[in-house]
């Protein structure tokens, strides 16, 4: 059985990858950044990048996985510091949290790009909550437990809070980053009236 110590010195390399992955894919972009820059800059062996990851395009996709679900667990500590009780009111606060939050930080919402649905969905994601059991602390549970307590006739509510997330994720890339249809602010009206639509089964 390792150490403590040392299995700390291993996730530290681990996140040294992921963190410097992240600052040279958002400066440089995906394609003209090497593994051996990644590495370089991490300050590791470059086989140690292959004890973690199979190539560059792994771990892109675990930072985009890890980067979208911390912005739905912020907004989901937002929420429980405000009294709303309302399952579609809670959703659209969420929504509206990462929003803004990407709405602030340009590279994140370039890098995530369209994919914000694999903070909830990513096998990633799904791994870290079957490892430490905290999916019951997620947007993804919040809905589920939500729309049955409320009664809500969904066909499969965890379809319908994907199409949510997917349908946030797509139009607001495009409304955040070249203001189409609308810009942000004035697009939000539309998109909020969407989602409760879909959330009443309509």
């Amino acid at each position: 059985m390792k150490k403590d110590k040392e299995i700390k010195k291993e996730k530290d390399k681990e996140t040294r990858l992921l963190e410097n992955a992240f600052t040279l894919f958002t400066e440089k972009g995906i394609k003209d950044t090497s593994i051996q820059e990644i590495v370089d800059k991490a300050k590791v062996a470059k086989g140690t990048f292959y004890l973690y990851f199979k190539d560059k395009y792994e771990i892109r996709d675990i930072l985009i996985a890890k980067k979208s679900e911390k912005l739905f667990k912020e907004a989901l500590e937002e929420l429980r510091k405000n009294y709303i009780t309302n399952l579609s009111d809670q959703v659209i606060f969420i929504i509206n949290h990462v929003i803004n939050e990407l709405s602030k930080a340009p590279a994140l919402l370039k890098f995530i790009s369209k994919n914000l649905s694999w903070g909830i969905y990513h096998s990633t994601i799904l791994k870290i909550y079957e490892e430490t059991e905290k999916k019951e602390d997620s947007i993804y549970n919040l809905f589920l437990k939500g729309a049955k307590e409320a009664g809500l006739k969904l066909k499969n509510p965890e379809v319908t809070l994907y199409m949510i997330i997917e349908l946030v994720s797509s139009t607001c890339f495009n409304s955040i980053i070249n203001k189409e249809p609308l810009p942000i602010e004035e697009y939000k009206s539309y998109l909020y009236e969407a989602i409760r639509k879909i959330m009443n089964g309509d």
